[in-house]
């Protein structure tokens, strides 16, 4: 079985997008919210996430996609079916302390988390409460693949993840 980012050929990039490209691109929540079955959204904060998503998660993501290099953005592919695993109040608390205790204070750039760690972090707040619906591969590609649009269903995906 091909990887996540080999099966989407999808792209993560910094910040929001009006629309993903025939070539994927598009922010870690943007990439979420087509992937869990929503319509495409443009995703500015976590605000504009669909209620399904935690807020705490989503926000720490968002950090993680923005301050990362290219290289780094990619490694947060396997998190965008994840995101969709928001629950009670008393646990999006839990989930805000969590993260808000493992962040770094910089005089110069307030809370910063460093990439590699902040991987970490992420996959101990998905830990906590309500974890996302079990989501396949293929089904999350094909979401994302569809809102690409005509251009991008070229085949150029790798042969070793065609069917």
């Amino acid at each position: 079985m091909c990887d996540f980012d080999q099966i989407l050929n999808w792209k993560l990039l910094r910040g929001s997008h009006d629309f993903p490209g025939p070539a994927g691109g598009t922010c870690i929540n943007e990439a979420a919210v087509v992937a869990c079955g929503f319509p495409y959204r443009r995703v500015g904060s976590v605000g504009s996430m669909p209620a399904e998503f935690s807020r705490p998660i989503c926000q720490l993501a968002m950090q993680l996609n923005d301050n990362a290099t290219d290289a780094q953005r990619q490694r947060l592919m396997p998190f965008v079916t994840r995101l969709a695993c928001a629950d009670t109040p008393a646990i999006e608390r839990e989930r805000t302390r969590y993260i808000s205790s493992h962040l770094e204070f910089d005089p110069f750039c307030f809370n910063v988390l460093p990439f590699d760690k902040g991987l970490i972090v992420l996959e101990g707040a998905l830990a906590i409460g309500r974890q996302a619906d079990p989501l396949g591969l293929d089904e999350a590609a094909g979401r994302l693949d569809a809102v690409r649009g005509p251009l991008a269903r070229r085949g150029d995906a790798p042969a070793s993840c065609r069917r």
